[in-house]
């Protein structure tokens, strides 16, 4: 089998490799078209921002290549937010292959909240989100044999909003997409390199997807 990992101006990619490794599977790391297009599966991870790397992609004819993939295609964290149609970071057009929109988490002040008096008005929730949350209705293969409400680590200012794509829910701020699927196409808004046993199973199952 061959996996490839698409690389572009986006962190991350190293400890993703490092995951893969723990569970005995090796990654080509590369940009090139022909390379993408003929691997078994592809992983399209990241941590950024969202209107340079697409910048980048649009420059080397790479989004017009992940949206014509035909095998399975997994997006992480930033790589999941580019596959949605677009995001509020810097007011940028993404990838269109979700139509779910990407938006900056927006919490309220304890004022804002009806606090009593002598409160910080500050709100309980920073942003970005930084730690572990729980991801409830799994509604994917990528989630067989997790359970529910299993925790995952997160890192992020701005969330991919409910949708019919939605195969994974997570709460801050409010409910959002923490997984999204449409066809041959999956999503993660956490990281399942650092995600422990929950993320390394998750790796499994798309390899074996």
């Amino acid at each position: 089998m061959k996996l490839v990992i698409i690389k572009y101006n986006a962190g991350n990619i190293q400890s993703v490799l490092y995951a893969l490794e723990r569970i005995g599977v090796e990654a080509v790391v590369t940009d090139d078209a022909a390379e993408i297009r003929s691997a078994d599966k592809v992983i399209f991870p990241g941590v950024g921002e969202a209107s340079t790397a697409m910048d980048y992609l649009r420059e080397r004819g790479l989004d017009t290549l992940i949206r014509g993939l035909r095998q399975p295609v997994l997006g992480i964290c930033l790589g999941m937010q580019l596959m949605c149609s677009y995001s509020e970071e810097n007011d940028t057009e993404c990838l269109g292959i979700f139509e779910e929109k990407v938006k900056k988490f927006k919490p309220a002040t304890d004022s804002e909240r009806g606090s009593v008096a002598g409160g910080s008005g500050e709100s309980a929730f920073k942003v970005p989100q930084i730690g572990w949350n729980t991801i409830y209705d799994l509604k994917t293969p990528l989630f067989t044999g997790v359970m529910e409400n299993s925790y995952c680590y997160f890192v992020h200012g701005y969330y991919a909003a409910l949708g019919r794509h939605t195969m994974a829910t997570t709460d801050y701020v409010q409910p959002y997409s923490s997984a999204l699927q449409k066809d041959n196409f999956y999503g993660v808004q956490f990281h399942p390199e650092k995600s422990a046993q929950t993320g390394e199973t998750i790796l499994k199952n798309f390899i074996a997807l």
